[in-house]
């Protein structure tokens, strides 16, 4: 059975407040990456509305329900249509609750959502928090976990998916500049997918988006990780949109990736000894 197939990270600049116009313009990346073999296509985060919201009402009026909202509708028609897999940032309304999410659409529909579980700056005035913990979700690709962006600092993310049994963690993202880096420097972003890749021994894409939103950077350098932890695609421009590919083998690599005789970062770990939980801050 043949196992392998290509990954695609669009990397594009949402228009803030404009879901029709997001639409438009995601579909159009989806159709290229089909167009060029792929079959699981990853969006950045906050595709669907843009990201810098003013407050939690203005998130609330962008949101939409998942999977009968209009975007992620949209995707599935997609999906079904082009026989791939989509994965996506999308503001999500939950009756009351509003959420910075990421949906996994299969050409059937909907397979499954995850709500960012870290959330950054002022995120945590504006959405609700995950309570679902890290889902893996089995698809005929592989075993698939996500995060969104912030979540790759934590590498309890990589973790929590990789104890899962997952092949691929997939990180749609919306990257900022990191204050202090040296400009020779990988992007902190790179690094940390990168990280999480080697040290779990699984894939990863992360995949951000560029411009400048309301005065926000974005750095773009969207990555496809490979599970020895170094890049198969990417980091893309910090500034264009494009699409980054690379042949992946989520379901065939298992053997050779959990069964290194040297490096077996899952099966050599010491929760013995470990610091579970602590104080957090200074």
């Amino acid at each position: 059975m043949v196992t392998r197939f290509l990954l695609a990270g669009v990397q594009l600049q949402p228009v803030f407040g404009d879901i029709p116009a997001n639409i438009t313009r995601t579909s159009y990346w989806i159709r290229e990456a089909a167009g060029r073999g792929a079959r699981l296509v990853v969006l950045p985060e906050a595709a669907s509305a843009g990201y810098v919201f003013a407050d939690r009402a203005e998130a609330a009026r962008h949101a939409q329900p998942v999977p009968d909202g209009p975007t992620v509708a949209a995707w599935a028609r997609l999906a079904a249509e082009l026989e791939v897999w989509i994965v996506g940032g999308v503001t999500e309304r939950d009756g009351n609750r509003v959420f910075n999410a990421a949906v996994l659409l299969g050409p059937t529909g909907h397979v499954g959502t995850f709500r960012k579980a870290h959330l950054w700056n002022d995120e945590k005035e504006i959405y609700d928090r995950n309570g679902d913990g890290f889902p893996v979700f089995d698809t005929p690709l592989g075993r698939i976990g996500m995060g969104i962006c912030y979540d790759a600092w934590f590498p309890e993310t990589f973790r929590s998916a990789a104890l899962q049994g997952a092949d691929l963690v997939v990180l749609p993202s919306n990257w900022v500049p990191v204050p202090g880096q040296p400009e020779a420097a990988p992007a902190m972003a790179n690094l940390m997918c990168m990280t999480g890749a080697h040290s779990n021994q699984c894939y990863v894409a992360g995949v951000s988006r560029i411009g400048v939103e309301r005065g926000q950077a974005f750095v773009g350098r969207s990555v496809l990780v490979g599970p020895d932890g170094w890049p198969l695609a990417g980091p893309a421009s910090p500034d264009r949109e494009e699409l980054v590919l690379a042949e992946v083998d989520l379901i065939g690599s298992r053997a050779e990736r959990l069964r290194n005789p040297f490096n077996q970062p899952l099966a050599d770990r010491r929760t013995d000894l470990y610091v579970l939980d602590g104080p957090a801050g200074g």
